[in-house]
């Protein structure tokens, strides 16, 4: 680990000037992400300005959504009540997502910011494009069984680890920032970026900017959502495939719908193809199925990973047909 230097901001605004004048800095919340990738000497910052002070506050809006402060513990975000009842899918993927101990330190915004667990990422005698640009992507021939079918490149077919993100995608939230050029609001299905020729750039974030808040919108058929992760052991693994889901039926046709996948691509996957076809169709395992398929026939599995797009199709159509049920 590099030589750096701590200092911690006391307000959005003093994390901004900070970083102003640690342009080599990274800003730090519950650090179990960053500090690692510093041990490995993959993140070399010269200065970790700590954000883990700034607001970490789960308030309902007037609007009926909820405000999520970007330094809230994953733990306090699983746990709190109005999460756990109107967006259940939500508390779910983050109960998922890692230890308990990892959930009490982690912070919502480093949630978001985390980078792929790739084994050839993390290992500095392999070629990886997203470590080192233009060096090469060694899992394209080597060991790739749990890496990316959708949206990927000849650059990079690492995968997104972020349970909770899955989830966020599923429930049309919004990322708020703060930059030098002031607020802006970003949704979270276009937060995160597919790896095109440059995997290396992984967010559309600018320089310096800072994420400052997660809302998540009224969905009063969100109450009928979950998270189903699909994974090689039951404790502390990445998904393999994983299924963010709310469900509203009326009258035996789908009323309304919000689909992601997990564990399939570089980003979480909103399934927008499937949505569409489902929307005023018969809730019927059939057509479920139909849509799942629809969704990963853009799939372009490798030599060891095919079978995510039959995992993925069957993990759609069970989630949905739970889901059914409830709304029933």
């Amino acid at each position: 680990m590099n030589p750096f230097t701590f200092v911690r901001a006391v307000s959005v605004e003093n994390a901004l000037l900070l970083h102003k004048d640690h342009a080599a800095g990274k800003y730090l919340g519950g650090g179990t992400n960053l500090v690692d990738l510093m041990r490995e000497t993959i993140e070399h910052p010269d200065t970790l300005i700590d954000v883990s002070q700034l607001s970490g506050a789960i308030e309902e809006q007037a609007n009926g959504g909820l405000f999520i402060g970007a330094a809230a513990r994953n733990t306090a975000v699983s746990e709190h009540r109005l999460v756990r009842t109107r967006y259940p899918a939500l508390a779910r993927a983050i109960l998922a997502g890692a230890s308990p101990q990892i959930r009490n330190m982690a912070s919502v915004a480093g949630n978001l910011l985390q980078r792929t667990r790739c084994t050839y990422f993390y290992d500095d005698a392999s070629h990886c494009n997203k470590r080192i640009p233009g060096q090469g992507c060694d899992a394209i021939d080597g060991f790739h069984h749990n890496h990316a079918i959708l949206g990927t490149s000849p650059a990079c077919i690492a995968t997104h680890p972020s349970d909770m993100c899955v989830a966020l995608a599923a429930l049309d939230a919004t990322v708020h920032l703060r930059g030098g050029k002031g607020e802006r609001t970003v949704p979270i299905t276009e937060f995160h970026r597919l790896p095109g020729d440059h995997p290396d750039i992984e967010t559309v974030l600018e320089p310096g900017e800072l994420i400052t808040a997660i809302s998540l919108p009224r969905m009063p058929f969100a109450t009928h959502s979950t998270y189903r992760k699909v994974r090689e052991r039951s404790s502390y693994a990445f998904a393999l495939v994983s299924v963010a889901a709310a469900l509203d039926v009326q009258n035996g046709l789908v009323n309304d719908i919000r689909l992601a996948l997990g564990g399939v691509a570089h980003k979480p996957w909103r399934a927008f193809k499937a949505e569409a076809m489902l929307k005023g169709k018969p809730a019927t395992e059939a057509n479920f199925r139909a849509a799942a398929e629809a969704e990963l026939a853009a799939a372009t599995p490798l030599r060891d990973n095919a079978y995510k797009v039959e995992l993925a199709c069957r993990t759609i159509t069970t989630v949905l047909n739970e889901l059914r049920g409830e709304s029933a």
